[in-house]
C-alpha cells in the first residue's frame, strides 16, 4: 500500500511547494491514473497567476491613469496659493475649471476600470445569452441618424442564429465602440457582419475610409492614444474593446477591408443556441 500510494506522497509534496512558492508548476512524471489530475492542477495554477498578474496590471494602469490629473490639479493649486498676487489670482480663476476637468477625466478611467473588472467576472460566471443581431440592428439606425449630415449607410450581415455569451450591455459597447469608430471614418459606407464557428463568434466591421497602415494599428489599442488628434474623443474607445473582449477570453485583430479601409474583427465567446 505504502508503494501504491508513493506517487500520491509526492503529488502533495509538488502542490506544498507550489503553494509555499518555492516551485512554480508540478514537473513530476506521475502515472496515468494522475497524469490527468497533475495537468488539472498545473492549468488552475496557471489561471491563478493569471488572475494575479492581470490584477496586479490593473491596479497599475489605473495610478498611472490618475497621476498625471492629480499632479495637474496639484500644480493648479500650488500657483494658487503663489506669492506673486497677480499670479495667484489668475490661477484662482482657473482652479475650479482645471479641477472640474481633470475630476472628469479621473472618473472616466475609474469607470472604465470598473467596467472591465465587472465584465472579467461575468465572463467567468455568467451564462447569460445575447442575440446578435437585435442589438446590431439598434445600433445600426442608431449610427444612421446621428451621422445623417455625412450619409453614411451601414450595411448588415448577421444571421438570426447567432448569440454571444454575455451581457446586453457589454455587446452593446463592445459592437457600438467599433461601428462608431467605423462611421467616424468612413466616408460613406460601413458594413457589418457576423458569423459563428464551434463555440466563437466573429464580428466584424469594415469602413471605405483612409484604412490604417499596418505599424500603427497595435498604437490605437493603447489606452488614450489618438492617431488624430483633431477628432473628438478621448481615445479610450477601442482601448475598451481591447479590454472588454480580453475579459471575454477573446481578441480584437486589425486588417485591411475590403472597401479599402479598416477592418475590425472581435473574437468573442459564442453561445450555442
Amino acid at each position: 500500500v505504502k508503494v501504491g500510494l508513493r506517487p500520491l506522497f509526492a503529488l502533495r509534496r509538488e502542490v506544498a511547494a507550489v503553494r509555499q512558492g518555492a516551485a512554480d508548476r508540478l514537473v513530476r512524471t506521475y502515472p496515468s491514473e494522475l497524469e490527468a489530475l497533475a495537468q488539472e492542477l498545473n492549468a488552475l495554477v496557471a489561471h491563478n497567476q493569471e488572475v494575479v498578474e492581470r490584477q496586479r496590471t490593473h491596479v497599475g494602469n489605473l495610478a498611472h491613469a490618475l497621476k498625471t490629473p492629480l499632479s495637474v490639479m496639484l500644480t493648479e493649486a500650488d500657483q494658487a496659493g503663489s506669492t506673486t498676487a497677480s499670479g495667484a489670482k489668475a490661477a484662482a480663476k482657473r482652479l475650479p475649471q482645471v479641477v472640474r476637468e481633470q475630476a472628469e477625466t479621473m472618473r472616466s478611467q475609474v469607470d472604465h476600470h470598473l467596467r472591465r473588472a465587472r465584465a472579467a467576472a461575468r465572463a467567468q460566471t455568467n451564462r447569460e445569452r445575447t442575440p446578435v443581431e437585435p442589438v446590431i440592428g439598434e445600433l445600426s439606425r442608431t449610427l444612421e441618424k446621428i451621422f445623417r449630415e455625412k450619409g453614411i449607410e451601414i450595411e448588415t450581415d448577421v444571421g438570426p442564429g447567432l448569440f454571444f455569451q454575455g451581457e446586453r450591455q457589454d455587446l452593446l459597447e463592445l459592437a457600438g465602440n467599433i461601428m462608431e469608430n467605423a462611421c467616424l471614418w468612413a466616408r460613406e459606407r460601413v458594413k457589418v457582419s457576423a458569423v459563428g464557428a464551434g463555440g466563437r463568434l466573429s464580428l466584424s466591421v469594415e469602413d471605405d475610409g483612409p484604412g490604417l497602415p499596418p505599424e500603427r494599428r497595435a498604437e490605437v489599442l493603447r489606452r488614450g492614444a489618438r492617431l488624430d488628434e483633431s477628432a473628438p474623443g478621448s481615445g479610450l474607445g477601442l482601448s475598451i474593446v481591447d479590454d472588454l473582449a480580453r475579459a471575454y477570453g477573446g481578441a480584437v485583430i486589425l486588417g485591411n477591408a475590403t472597401l479599402g479601409g479598416l477592418l475590425v474583427t472581435l473574437d468573442l465567446p459564442r453561445a450555442e443556441t
